[in-house]
């Protein structure tokens, strides 16, 4: 293997988020040995499910030079419709699953026709969504025979089942449908024509119009699938909980966004990856269930994420400035050439 190849490694973002997950592993398995057990580590990751799916379809709205915050609002507007929608309407539970995914659709589309199509800043737009969403999740509540703090419970086995099986008695039927998701979505973004067009879109949207590329349908159709991907979240944190609740995504919207800026996602749009994505969402995931475990408020585990997303915008404006990489890499050269000689 050349230098040359060597120095993409050891530069490639992806291989610092598997150092820093490994390191965390490490640390919070030296605080709490229980941490370490394969039931206790994979079984985590049923705790932080939605950040993991939300922020893998986040990454294509970011990648396009938007933003997405209202995600976690429509978590709570989907959890609280299926549960009205089964229990009050008396709507089979799959088919209300099902208009759950509209609803997040539906929620995606206003969202981003306003930011495609009036020039509305992506940040004011989802901040509106934000409050919209959670103020409809609230009239819907109203509408329910059951009080607003107790949530809609006692849901049909099956539909749990979708959050609680486990495969051979360890691995997590959530964690397979991450896999699965990360599949799916990488394959769209880096293996298709619209993926292409997303990264086209992001890079520069006037050019994007010139090859023939809608770059306002485009961008509007990555807030489609962001709502839609919090309406999976949604169902799926009511599905583990067994409870539907419209205050269940609201401590969701940091942890995603850090996920996607994170795992490599340019803040200003035209670059990202949904490997990054991925591997960030476990890192803050695990993160915040090791200090939970360590004996860490839960009101606390918001400052790590915080510093996090600070950071890794920082390093991001450091990496693109060619004087840091360039003494960087004279560092490693200079290293490489000592072991040479050695």
């Amino acid at each position: 293997m050349n230098k040359s190849a060597i120095m993409k490694k050891v530069f490639r973002w992806e291989s610092s988020l598997v150092a820093l997950l490994a390191l965390e592993v490490l640390i919070f398995g030296g605080l709490n040995p229980k941490f370490l057990e394969p039931r206790v580590l994979l079984g985590s990751i049923n705790d932080f499910m939605p950040i993991c799916i939300i922020s893998l379809a986040v990454t294509f709205v970011l990648i396009t030079g938007g933003i997405d915050i209202q995600a976690g609002s429509i978590v709570g507007l989907t959890s609280i419709s299926i549960g009205l929608l089964w229990q009050d309407a008396g709507f089979n539970i799959w088919v209300a699953c099902i208009i759950g995914l509209c609803i997040g659709a539906v929620c995606g589309l206003v969202s981003g026709f306003f930011v495609a199509y009036t020039g509305v800043q992506p940040m004011v737009v989802t901040l509106g969504g934000q409050f919209l969403y959670s103020g409809l999740a609230i009239v819907v509540t109203n509408l329910s025979t059951t009080e607003s703090y107790k949530g809609i419970s006692g849901f049909p086995e099956e539909f749990t089942n979708i959050a609680k099986r486990k495969y051979f008695e360890i691995i997590p039927n959530q964690l397979v449908i991450f896999l699965v998701l990360i599949v799916l979505m990488f394959v769209i973004l880096h293996k298709t024509k619209y993926g292409r067009k997303v990264f086209l879109t992001g890079v520069n949207k006037n050019a994007a119009e010139y090859c023939g590329v809608n770059s306002r349908l485009i961008t509007m159709s990555t807030y489609v699938l962001s709502g839609m991907a919090a309406s999976l979240a949604g169902i799926m944190l009511t599905a583990y909980l067994g409870t539907a609740k419209t205050d269940l995504g609201k401590e969701l919207t940091l942890p995603i966004i850090t996920a996607v800026v994170l795992g490599g996602t340019s803040n200003l749009g035209g670059s990202g990856g949904i490997i990054g994505t991925a591997l960030a969402a476990v890192v803050i995931g695990i993160m915040r269930f090791g200090m939970s475990m360590a004996g860490v408020n839960t009101q606390y585990l918001d400052i790590p994420v915080g510093i996090l997303l600070v950071l890794a915008v920082a390093i991001r404006f450091m990496m693109s400035d060619t004087k840091v990489t360039g003494a960087i890499k004279a560092l490693f050269s200079k290293l490489f050439a000592r072991k040479a000689k050695a």
